[in-house]
């Protein structure tokens, strides 16, 4: 092995020039740098651009006689790694792959490291042979894979103990809990750390009779690890409310508040929500990642014909847009696409939200404080006083909000705004339920855009796929035909995706454009005419037919259609 090691320092470099994957003139730069910072040959080669890390490591494999092997797709085996202890997998950059006739198959970060393959050989006592991988992809499956369950546990049973220490006096632990070292802040920042690393979107606390749920909401689908420490949700929780300046003392009515907490140097803002459950107070927090840049409208997956008409509408001078769908399906990212869009130095644009989203120069960004009585109607109303020529109201939740609004799109002004509605078609009439007239409807309102978030199928371990008997019957129903000759996909799971199929979400819409015979259904509030028109339109296309061209397309699979819309378990 080490003989292997010796030939590749010496040859390396000049068989990465002989392959032509680098020039002389860059082996030449990378070793006068690797001379100034001490860092390894092929590092400072990745690191300066002058070679792919894939062209390298398999170069490199070749040359010392390991295998490469692609960890993004690579089947992991969670005992067999933890055979080698967590400090010693981080410390030396090690994986265990897999079981040989002679030993163990070992990915180390440096596989010509002689001092970390010794470490590695002591540390599971017994013969190890090496492959290469990527650096990026070891370490992230170190993280998975030395999961972040038994740290969770680890630091669950810590607090349980302080809790026992301390059983007769809350407050006094609540006092000790302030201390950035002590049990419950690690507990919390690991809860934060591991979301976060997860791009969860909320995280649950739920206590239950004899042990704690902690949820992470990833793509849509809740995530459940089950901590054996139930006693613990107090100390918790109370640590939870004096981050978000909330009152600890009161655990009989529900309660609200923000913070904001550091998570491998990113900052991500927390909307705290707790309620009194049977067995303890339970908590839900939102995670808004302010790091996360803007996209511009042509990366939210619009069908063309959608993007066209909805980047024309939004250029209006005045009049009233919609985005609608449920919590979490992406309203306030659409709304903020578009503001990116109009962001020019000749608008004055003032957002008004509960809470701010997104962070983004030039506009005017007001969050409601309704507990002084910052509301969204009184700021609404400052707003119309302030020579806004673009409003973006966070969400329409009354009369007296959508009136204000309705009334500011009437006089010169963009409104844009959300409601929570299942479809494009059911949003005036659900506005006209607010006791909103709906000749104000007609005349103000431009568009309404309703959508969905679908889950996409993972690139990397995607696979052809035919649909069952279940499957090809309600895309029957949908009049979805040729069946024999449409190739569909699906995940079959992999470490990038943690074995779901699936990573990331894509949109899915429907664009509503008022015009005038929908105007006219609108005005006599007759709903099957307003319907009829909906659908006449030649940028209309409905939620679900759009869903079913992303799962022909291969972007998603015909379960996750329907298990959106409810017609599978």
């Amino acid at each position: 092995m080490s003989a292997n090691m010796k030939r590749m320092k010496v040859r390396l470099g000049d068989l990465l020039v002989e392959k032509n994957l680098i020039s002389e003139t860059q082996l030449q730069s990378a070793l006068a740098e690797q001379r100034k910072s001490g860092r390894k040959l092929g590092r400072v080669l990745i690191d300066s651009g002058y070679v792919e890390e894939e062209a390298m490591l398999t170069t490199l494999s070749a040359l010392i006689g390991i295998p490469y092997v692609d960890l993004s797709t690579f089947e992991l085996n969670a005992h067999l790694v933890k055979r080698l202890p967590e400090t010693d997998a981080r410390r030396y950059r090690a994986l265990i792959l897999k079981e040989t006739a002679d030993g163990l198959l070992v990915a180390l970060g440096d596989p010509t490291d002689i001092f970390n393959y010794d470490a590695v050989v002591k540390a599971l006592k017994c013969p190890i042979e090496l492959a290469a991988v990527k650096e990026s992809e070891l370490l992230s499956n170190i993280d998975r894979m030395y999961s972040s369950s038994e740290k969770l546990q680890s630091l669950a049973s810590e607090v349980g103990r302080d809790m026992s220490d301390n059983a007769v006096n809350l407050d006094r632990l609540i006092a000790v809990s302030s201390k950035s070292d002590a049990p419950v802040v690690r507990l919390i920042q690991s809860v934060f750390d591991s979301a976060v690393k997860a791009d969860a979107s909320d995280i649950h606390i739920e206590p239950d009779e004899n042990l704690l749920r902690i949820r992470r909401r990833i793509d849509g689908i809740l995530h459940e690890q089950i901590l054996d420490e139930k006693n613990i949700t107090s100390a918790m929780v109370s640590r939870l409310k004096l981050m978000a300046n909330a009152d600890i003392s009161e655990r009989r009515l529900p309660q609200d508040g923000r913070f904001t907490v550091n998570v491998k140097d990113q900052q991500i803002d927390v909307r705290l929500s707790t309620i009194p459950t049977q067995h303890g107070e339970g908590v839900v927090m939102r995670l808004l990642n302010h790091s996360n840049s803007i996209s511009s409208l042509s990366e939210l997956g619009m069908p063309e014909v959608v993007l066209n008409a909805f980047s024309k509408i939004i250029h209006k001078p005045n009049g009233l847009i919609l985005v609608t769908g449920p919590t979490g399906s992406g309203k306030t990212t659409t709304l903020y696409s578009a503001l990116h869009e109009l962001n020019t130095p000749q608008r004055k644009i003032i957002t008004i939200e509960d809470p701010v989203e997104y962070r983004m120069s030039r506009v005017n960004q007001v969050q409601v404080n309704n507990k002084v009585g910052l509301d969204f109607a009184r700021v609404l109303r400052t707003a119309l006083r302030l020579d806004p020529d673009v409003l973006l109201l966070g969400e329409i939740r009354d009369h007296e909000t959508g009136e204000i609004a309705l009334r500011a799109s009437l006089t010169g002004h963009l409104v844009l705004s959300t409601l929570h509605t299942n479809d494009a078609v059911s949003t005036a009439l659900r506005l006209m339920d607010m006791g909103l007239e709906a000749y104000l409807l007609a005349s103000s309102i431009k568009a309404i855009l309703a959508q969905r978030l679908i889950r996409r199928i993972c690139t990397h371990c995607s696979s052809t796929a035919s649909p069952d008997a279940n499957e090809q019957a309600w895309l029957l129903e949908q009049d979805v035909d040729k069946l024999d000759n449409q190739v569909f996909r699906r995940g079959n799971g992999c470490n990038n995706c943690n074995h779901t199929g699936y990573n990331g979400r894509i949109g899915i819409y429907e664009l509503l454009v008022m015009e005038p015979a929908l105007a006219k259904a609108l005005c006599s509030k007759d709903q099957s005419a307003f319907q009829i028109a909906a659908q006449k339109q030649s940028t209309f296309q409905p939620l679900l037919r759009n869903a079913i061209n992303y799962a022909c397309d291969g972007v998603t699979t015909i379960e996750e259609v329907m298990r959106m819309y409810g017609w599978t378990d």
